[in-house]
């Protein structure tokens, strides 16, 4: 029962920032882990970034590392990503996922059980 919805994708330029929104509901966030997913034409899904919520720790792709900033707002269930210096490679379907986690490391792309339904975000070169 839980829903995300993204928002916030668009064409920029390369260089140039953009940012993410997640808006999440239907569940009690405190022990979920929340993340940042990106696909692009003829690729499989990747990580971008994740964070927990309640204690807003994040793990970053080290493609994103340094660029892009995962973030969460407790009070508005709302997931963040700000994206800087973007790439034309950053091209992508950005999907934001949740799942309810327990384990001690973060978890693989197949573990999510909650998935939004993606925002285009172009780079142009």
């Amino acid at each position: 029962q839980v829903q995300l919805v993204e928002s916030g994708g668009g064409l920029v330029q390369a260089g140039g920032s953009l940012r993410l929104s997640c808006a999440a509901s239907g569940g009690t966030f405190s022990t979920y882990i929340t993340a940042w997913f990106r696909q692009a034409p003829g690729k499989e899904r990747e990580f971008v970034a994740a964070i927990t919520w309640n204690g807003g720790n994040t793990n970053y792709s080290d493609s994103v590392k340094g660029r892009f900033t995962i973030s969460r707002d407790n009070g508005k269930n709302t997931l963040y990503l700000e994206m800087n210096s973007l790439k034309p490679e950053d091209t992508a379907v950005y999907y934001c996922a949740a799942r309810r986690w327990y384990g001690s490391s973060w978890p693989e792309v197949q573990r999510y059980d909650y998935w939004g339904q993606g925002t285009q975000v172009t780079v142009s070169s």
